[in-house]
């Protein structure tokens, strides 16, 4: 039986809610956590890059992060915030300013806390970053700076850096995949979300 795990709410990247994000929602499931996957750009899913980026500009910034903050609305305080690149960056400007959201857990991407106005980290929001190695995508700066920040205050944090090339290394459908990154990603995501309970 499983155990009673956390709320998750689970943004998907610019490509859109594909299978991948919809797979990786179900292992944490059935791991017994409850997860919440928004679909922030219309049902509409894309294979190539530059049309999911299209999508988001056309939707802007601005509205894809309302969309993030709405969807979250009805969870719980204490949920958890997750999200693949685009979906980090969701995840990491509406859970780090919501009060008492229990942690982040940003994939193929990370934000600088001044980037949204955060001074002072939230003490206890725990956070995990997870990026491929030398990914054009991935502020290395930004990732330094949210480090800093969540020390200050005796947060957990951990990043770990994965040996492979490609950004969304997890979706399976993708060019960018790489199995053993994916499969540690998981396991050290498992790890992350047991060790809040």
């Amino acid at each position: 039986m499983p155990r009673m795990g956390q709320s998750i709410i689970l943004f998907h990247s610019a490509y859109g809610l594909r299978p991948a994000v919809l797979r990786f929602a179900e292992t944490l499931r059935a791991e017994g956590h409850a997860v919440t996957t928004p679909d922030l750009y219309d049902g509409e899913v894309f294979s190539r890059l530059e049309d999911g980026l299209r999508k988001r500009d056309a939707l802007g910034i601005a509205e894809i992060m309302r969309r993030a903050a709405a969807a979250a609305d009805a969870l719980p305080s204490t949920t958890v915030f997750a999200g693949f690149s685009l979906g980090a960056a969701a995840a990491f400007a509406v859970g780090a300013r919501r009060p008492a959201t229990r942690a982040l857990l940003l994939m193929h991407g990370a934000m600088a806390p001044e980037s949204v106005g955060i001074k002072r980290w939230p003490a206890g929001l725990a956070v995990n970053v997870h990026c491929a190695k030398a990914d054009p995508w991935v502020d290395e700066k930004a990732v330094t700076a949210l480090e800093r920040a969540a020390r200050a205050t005796s947060a957990p944090f951990a990043s770990f850096t994965y040996e492979c090339t490609g950004h969304l290394f997890a979706d399976e459908d993708l060019a960018d995949f790489d199995a053993p990154s994916a499969a540690l990603m998981m396991e050290r995501t498992l790890q992350f979300l047991a060790a809040l309970e």
